[in-house]
Order: structure tokens, then C-alpha cells, then sequence
């Protein structure tokens, strides 16, 4: 298994328990795939660098994982198609 990033910015407008459920989902997906969460930071609300879709500010999280690299397919995948996410990134981390 190798080490891997994933960064992804949520809609600003998000509540608490939103933000937790969608966590959740993407944490899940790393698992149910055989991966292992190393840990998941949660940034708060910040301003965006610059302007998305309108979007001026989001709930950024920092989600590192060890996993198979068919994981990350499917959780870049899911990021994609998840509607309150505005932007993500996923990738391998230096050993």
C-alpha cells in the first residue's frame, strides 16, 4: 500500500453535520476499498484563492490514507460526482 493526500474544498454554506456525513463517505470509500486512514484534518472555513463557480470561500479538509491505487480511482471518482464539493485533489505522498 503507498501513501496518499487528499485535499477537497466544500461549499461554504455547509452545516456541521453535512460536513461530517460527507467526511464520513469519503473516509469510507478509502476503507471499504482496503485502505487505512493515517488521519483527517479539518481546516475550517477559509477564503479561496481565487473565485469558483462564485464561490469566494469553503471548508477545506486534508484527508491522508494508505491504500491500493485503485482507491484512489474510486475516491477521486466519488470527489467528482459529490455536488458540495468544489474542488479536490488527490495524490501520492512521498515516503
Amino acid at each position: 500500500m503507498r501513501n496518499y493526500e487528499s485535499m477537497y474544498i466544500l461549499k461554504p454554506e455547509l452545516e456541521e453535520e453535512a460536513i461530517i456525513a460527507i467526511v464520513t463517505r469519503f473516509e469510507d470509500v478509502v476503507k471499504n476499498g482496503g485502505g487505512e486512514i493515517v488521519k483527517t484534518d479539518r481546516w475550517g472555513k477559509r477564503r479561496l484563492a481565487y473565485e469558483v463557480n462564485g464561490i469566494t470561500e469553503g471548508h477545506y479538509i486534508l484527508m491522508t490514507f494508505k491504500s491500493p491505487s485503485s482507491v484512489t480511482q474510486e475516491l477521486d471518482r466519488v470527489l467528482k460526482i459529490q455536488d458540495d464539493v468544489v474542488r479536490q485533489l488527490v495524490v501520492k505522498k512521498d515516503e
